[in-house]
């Protein structure tokens, strides 16, 4: 496929054959000794302190020229930020070739590329830090324009928004839009948090199997490969929640794991097919406990970020202290419609759902009636954080049976902001009734329903051996940074999210 270059890009490649002629090498190889950042100059510089900045080494990207003749004032971008620099012929040429300065500095470089530069820290008439430049080296050399983003003041007031563009090109996304760089320096925060959280109290972080030979754990759509040398079929794993209870068997009280999964599901605003989910599962606890511990991480993370339990998320403020509301899965469809449904057969609940305008597949047994019930009609309705609990146990094929509501399962939904946060379980630990379960959703799978579980016979016969009582959790880390970074997409919270094809020319 050819190549089809913009003017621009074409002006830029023979600037870089220029630089090549000069001897001037565009790409080096060297070591370039950095010495300080952007934002340590700005936060750091005074008259008191301007000895600690007399030799300063930086390196980035050139983000705009001010061109002056014989100097320039220009904006370096490295890492942690901007800062502007000044440049002049006579400082950084000698004798009479003014080559360095005339031809490399003024006609080949352009915005976006990569500079080091070194010099010394003053302040202009202006009131700004800048750098005064003695020496500068090429570093890479930009073929490709980024997109203008005016600024005034320091702030971008046209940042690219197009998200065919930003999702895309991620790369220049994040030179070009610096709050975007932000929520992802937030993300690896709050991921940090979390796993301090669980260390701190005795967890132990493992890792389990990506490719599975059963996608066993949830209910969902796998994504189906082949392995060639064991002439098998395998699945991208859509959780890890079995094998994490093999290590409970195994004997670990605490383990915990950042699981990469994988649906072959739809995509929107909050889905996307490969996504990050912490479970962890621990022995000697149950629901209530797992409740009381959720509230707990959850005003962590959120002090960790904001530095406070409040948090505005578009023009609602919620409140992540403790304690947080908890309601039944039926009575939340109950207040949210006046309809009963905790004594219906499947018959009844699907006239239920035609009678809300809910479709039913004729798949669906009458777990997922409910859950699609409380999905349509309540889901939303719960902004500040609440748990929904004690689920009908034909939605939980891996849940115990509740100790005192028959019917029901010890599990809850953790809703905050009208979207499933995190979804834990008092482990079903009886291996007769869990074989049972698995029956159960092979003969769903058998009616049409391809989300139900594969029956996994090697985790029965692991808790066969015995698995003590335990609580498990599954928290959906992208659908939590969206809301701690106040993020409407999941496409905002994934550095690279899925996307069709790009149409190319040939």
């Amino acid at each position: 496929m050819s190549q089809h270059l913009s003017e621009q890009e074409i002006i830029r490649r023979e600037k870089l054959k220029e630089l090549e002629q000069l001897g001037i090498n565009a790409y080096p190889a060297a070591l370039y000794p950095v010495t300080h950042y952007s934002t340590d100059i700005k936060a750091g510089f005074s008259e008191e302190t301007k000895e600690q900045f007399a030799e300063v080494c930086l390196a980035g990207r050139i983000m705009s020229i001010r061109d002056m003749g014989k100097a320039n004032f220009a904006v370096l971008q490295d890492a942690a930020g901007k800062i502007q620099f000044y440049i002049r012929q006579d400082d950084i040429c000698t004798g009479e070739d003014k080559t360095l300065y005339q031809t490399v500095w003024k006609k080949l470089l352009d915005i976006g590329d990569i500079i080091g530069i070194k010099g010394y820290v003053f302040t202009t008439k202006t009131g700004e830090t800048s750098v005064h430049v003695k020496e500068f080296t090429i570093l890479t050399k930009s073929l490709r324009p980024l997109p203008i983003v005016k600024e005034k003041d320091g702030e971008a007031f046209d940042a690219v928004t197009d998200p065919e563009f930003r999702y895309r090109q991620r790369y220049a996304d994040l030179i070009i839009n610096p709050a975007v760089k932000e929520t992802f320096v937030k993300r690896t925060i709050l991921v940090n948090t979390v796993r301090k959280f669980l260390n701190d109290r005795g967890a132990l972080e493992v890792d389990t199997p990506v490719l599975q030979p059963i996608p066993g754990g949830a209910a969902a759509r796998p994504f189906i490969t082949h392995h060639n040398t064991l002439d098998m079929p395998l699945y991208l794993r859509i959780a890890n929640e079995l094998y994490l209870k093999r290590l409970i068997v195994g004997g670990f009280d605490w383990v915990y794991e950042f699981s990469r999964n994988f649906r072959n599901e739809g995509m929107d605003r909050t889905h996307n097919p490969e996504f990050t989910v912490l479970e962890w599962y621990t022995a000697y606890k149950d629901y209530f406990w797992m409740m009381e511990i959720t509230e707990q991480l959850f005003e962590s993370i959120a002090m960790a970020l904001h530095g406070t339990t409040e948090l505005q998320v578009g023009d609602k403020t919620i409140n992540f202290k403790a304690p947080y509301k908890r309601i039944s899965i039926l009575d939340a469809i109950k207040e949210n419609t006046g309809i009963d449904v905790s004594e219906m057969d499947e018959a009844q609940l699907r006239a239920v759902c035609k009678q809300l305008h809910i479709k039913a597949d004729e798949g669906m047994g009458k777990g997922k009636l409910i859950d699609e019930l409380f999905s349509e009609t309540s889901e939303h309705t719960y902004i500040q954080p609440t748990f929904i609990t004690d689920h009908p146990v034909e939605m939980s094929p891996l849940t115990k049976k509740h100790r005192s509501k028959p019917g029901l399962v010890e599990r809850f939904e953790l809703m905050i902001n009208g979207k499933e946060l995190a979804n834990a379980y008092s482990e079903l630990n009886d291996p007769i009734d869990q074989r049972e379960r698995f029956e159960e959703q092979l003969r769903l799978m058998e009616r049409g329903d391809d989300e139900a579980m594969f029956i996994d016979h090697d985790f029965l016969r692991a808790i066969e051996y015995g698995m003590p009582p335990t609580s498990g959790i599954g928290i959906g880390i992208d659908r939590l940074c969206m809301l701690m970074t106040n993020q409407p997409s999941i496409q905002d919270v994934l550095l690279f999210p899925q996307m069709r094809p790009e149409k190319r020319e040939e």
